[in-house]
């Protein structure tokens, strides 16, 4: 058959993605990207060392991210990012600075990092003061406070799993979960770091819970690179990119049925003993989400289960 009217495949503008060597979330970086845009993803040498500080130092080296950008040259992007939050952050704004500067060198084109998007992110909202969650360790929780310190950024609240590896396989459950006790003290937004984190469906609903724009270290990142490119990203109801949910944290006053403040307790933010404990996320269910894959062995995992992080393991997934 004779197909030629077809005039064959649109033109596509592309973008490069540094990867950490184990990011599993290919799939979730390209839901936010428009039909003319193709992702070309490379990932850093194999380490064998779990999260922490010390493999965000590791996947963030300068010659690591020259000779990644200059494989990605190949393709010819017009950006690149890397897309990996703790070794982004690790350095401070300093060292996130001189990353991209790295990249853009190798690579002759214009790059971005994920915590370099996060403070543009911030910016861009108008946001001073934010809540976080994390699936990090304690250490490299307090690494990301002060990298936003460093900027100005105020941390209200926070919330953390501890894990070291499997972070993909997170579920959304846990997620809202840990969103709901970070969010103490007003904040102006909430964000949700590690690009190793399932989080497009859930910001949605966070948003409409929270009453305050929810950011994460995926949606930041692409928001990034696409706006680089004069393209806008594409996420139905999430603040930062649909200008019909957007509409300033001001105006995003947390509703009356929103979660009393908590406390924090060995890394993590426990609710009050008399706080009643809030409605599953109807908005999730039955919508035709992609959740992330259970964890082996958590069936029957409820609400909650953000507070036992011992049932997750350690290992690899510094995003």
């Amino acid at each position: 058959m004779d197909v030629s009217f077809l005039g064959g495949p649109l033109p596509q503008r592309g973008v490069g993605i540094v990867a950490p060597f184990d990011f599993a979330l290919d799939r979730e970086l390209w839901r936010w990207v428009p039909d003319d845009v193709s992702l070309h993803l490379t990932r850093t040498p194999f380490v064998p060392v779990e999260v922490s500080l010390d493999l965000a130092r590791l996947v963030s080296e300068h010659e690591t991210l020259r000779e990644a950008t200059r494989a990605l040259s190949a393709v010819a992007p017009e950006v690149v990012a890397y897309a990996c939050t703790s070794g982004s952050f690790v350095g401070g704004t300093a060292g996130e600075r001189a990353m991209v500067a790295a990249m853009t060198e190798a690579g002759e084109v214009p790059a971005l990092t994920t915590s370099g998007a996060l403070l543009d992110a911030l910016r861009e909202i108008d946001a001073r003061r934010i809540a976080l969650v994390t699936p990090y360790t304690k250490s490299v929780t307090d690494a990301l406070e002060e990298y936003l310190g460093e900027a100005g950024i105020a941390i209200t609240g926070r919330c953390y799993l501890g894990l070291t590896r499997h972070i993909w396989r997170v579920p959304y459950r846990d997620v809202v979960d840990m969103a709901r006790e970070a969010v103490v003290d007003a904040p102006d937004a909430l964000f949700i770091s590690c690009t190793n984190l399932p989080t497009y469906d859930v910001i949605p609903q966070l948003e409409a819970e929270l009453r305050m724009p929810v950011l994460s270290a995926n949606q930041v990142t692409m928001w990034a690179a696409l706006r680089a490119l004069g393209k806008e990203a594409v996420g139905p109801y999430q603040a930062l990119l649909d200008p019909v949910a957007r509409r300033g944290p001001a105006a995003m006053a947390p509703s009356t049925g929103a979660p009393p403040a908590g406390h924090e307790t060995d890394g993590l933010v426990e609710p009050d003993e008399q706080q009643v404990a809030p409605e599953p996320e109807a908005a999730l269910a039955g919508a035709g989400t992609e959740p992330a894959e259970p964890l082996e062995g958590s069936a029957d995992l409820g609400y909650g289960s953000a507070a036992h992080p011992e049932e997750w393991g350690g290992g690899q997934a510094p995003a």
